[in-house]
This record gives structure tokens, sequence and C-alpha cells, in this order.
């Protein structure tokens, strides 16, 4: 993390393209970690960071489903405009914490 980057929230997940990880909101990005984990030992390891997204880049946010339930945000990206669907336990805390990240982000 950067100077003066705070972590907000973090959890274990599932995004629909990238497979399993950790979803981390800080007050200046979004981000997804993809990670290994072994059942022999209970050990799980950090792989890449897949994704990096900027709070000022983030063009809309929502959350969708009714048994599997997703948090889901639309990115400006190099490629264009990616959707995103993360599988997280409390999506409506996450859509909260995204929505009050993002508004204090552009506030300063």
């Amino acid at each position: 993390m950067e100077e003066g980057e705070k972590r907000l929230k973090q959890e274990d997940c599932n995004e629909d393209s990238f497979g399993t990880g950790v979803l981390t909101l800080t007050n200046r990005r979004l981000a997804f970690d993809k990670t290994q984990a072994r059942m022999m030992d209970f050990s799980k390891h950090f792989g890449d960071t897949v994704l990096d997204i900027p709070l000022k880049d983030v063009i809309k946010v929502w959350k969708e489903g009714r048994l599997m339930k997703k948090v889901c945000f639309t990115a400006k990206t190099k490629e264009g405009e990616n959707t995103y669907k993360f599988g997280v336990f409390n999506t409506k805390d996450w859509l909260k914490n995204i929505e009050s990240a993002i508004e204090n982000f552009n506030n300063q």
C-alpha cells in the first residue's frame, strides 16, 4: 500500500472470471489478489494482483442475486469499461463501504 492509504475492508471471495482471491477496499482503490490454497496443510498463498482499480475510475456499484449474492462494479480500464462481480458474504455492507469510499475520495 502507498503512503496515506488505509485498508477499509478485506475479504476472501470469488470473482466470476478471476476465480478465488482476496478483495481489498482502501481509501484510494479496489484490488483483487489471486490466492492458492492447499487442503493438506490448510495453507493459503497470495498470488498476483489481477485487479487494481483507483476509486476515481469506478463508474457504477450495485449488488445482485437472490441465492448467490454478489457485489458488482463497473470501472474504466485500459481495455474500456469492464464489469466485475464478487461473491462476498455481506453484499449490503460492501456496497455501502465502496460507495462511502468513493464519495470520500471525490470530496478530497
